[in-house]
């Protein structure tokens, strides 16, 4: 029987000498992506599509964090994502800033509207509080829309970064992006065996109940959404320097709704199933704008979008394939893909019974 002799135990990072070697030969294959994908192009990935792949991670765990942890919802993480964007790109380009302390530094000011955000969650709750959050990321954007001071309509152009006085290049930006993604996804895992954790698990729950056991639900629902909204700036910082030029434009609502269903396909409340629908949603989002180049099926779908929809129909089957998937994942398994991982590994332990 495995029994836990102390709370060491609970707390521990690696639980196991499998999950450790596990663990280690994961981060192994991570240093040698970038060579697996120059050398084999496999499955059509590229350098920059990981590095996507891996922010939109980092954003999918810091909204779980919120939604599946927490218990409050939001769509107004595009907003968060945007602030993080801008603001790291101003304080390089405009106030010299060295990259390292801008990044966090954005990130802050992110976490510091998350803070406010949170404050209506303290009276509002599932619609109600969708709606304030929508209004909120909507606001962020049309506020920086109009600022000049941000570039304006026109957006910014992101400095290039030097390492040993060499232009960083997306293979560089991997690097940087994979060592940040690990340890936010360390420090995720290891909030959640904390006191802090445990609350806003305790919120999840029943708020009520949370209360009455002590929890301050005015400290720990704010809390929850600074959090989140630090881990969404980091990321947009670093989606900033790798795009190279952002505008306003690209931040919208459908940007918030696509990073809420990252967390619903992957599975709310699991770490892992974040980064799964991530990097799930990622792909098929870049790929499916290509669909048209799909041998066979992709001419019969040109065909039927000049038969039966506009010139520029084809556009759209790409947002039909990829909204059909979501549903059939969500309908056929509620908990995502971490339901099915779940799934899985119950009937290899029950094997053969």
């Amino acid at each position: 029987m495995d029994i836990k002799r102390s709370y060491y135990e609970d707390i521990e990072l690696f639980k196991s000498r499998t999950i450790l070697v596990s663990s280690l030969l994961f981060f192994a294959f991570l240093m040698i992506l970038p060579w697996i994908v120059a050398k084999t192009h496999i499955l059509g990935l590229s350098i920059y599509l990981v590095n996507l792949i891996i922010i939109h991670c980092i954003v999918a765990i810091g909204l779980n964090i919120l939604v599946g942890y927490t218990g409050q919802i939001s769509l107004g993480h595009a907003g968060f994502f945007a602030i993080g964007a801008f603001t790291t790109v101003m304080f390089v380009t405009k106030l010299g800033l060295p990259f390292v302390i801008a990044l966090p530094l954005a990130a802050l000011i992110s976490a510091g509207f998350g803070f406010l955000l949170g404050l209506p969650s303290l009276r509002l709750e599932g619609p109600y509080l969708a709606i304030a959050t929508m209004g909120f990321g909507m606001a962020a954007i049309t506020v920086i829309k109009h600022t000049e001071f941000f570039g304006g309509r026109m957006g910014m152009q992101a400095p290039k970064l030097y390492l040993f006085g060499t232009a960083m290049k997306d293979l560089h930006f991997y690097y940087l992006i994979v060592g940040i993604g690990i340890i936010l996804t360390i420090a995720a895992v290891k909030l959640f065996k904390t006191k802090v954790g445990r609350a806003l698990i305790a919120i999840r729950d029943s708020d009520v109940a949370a209360e009455t056991m002590g929890v301050n639900l005015t400290y720990y629902k704010t809390l929850s959404f600074a959090i989140s909204a630090f881990y969404t700036g980091i990321a947009g910082g670093l989606y900033a320097f790798i795009l190279g030029f952002i505008n306003p434009e690209g931040f919208h609502i459908i940007m918030s709704i696509t990073f809420l269903a990252m967390v619903v396909v992957g599975g709310v409340g699991s770490i892992m199933g974040s980064i799964a629908g991530a990097t799930l949603m990622t792909y098929m989002d870049v790929k499916l704008q290509a669909i048209q180049d799909i041998p066979g099926i992709g001419s019969l779908l040109v065909s039927f979008s000049e038969q039966y929809m506009s010139m520029g129909g084809i556009s759209n089957v790409a947002i039909i394939v990829y909204g059909l998937i979501m549903v059939l994942i969500v309908l056929f398994e509620p908990l995502g893909i971490f339901g099915i991982w779940l799934r899985i590994k119950k009937y290899w332990k029950t094997y053969p019974f």
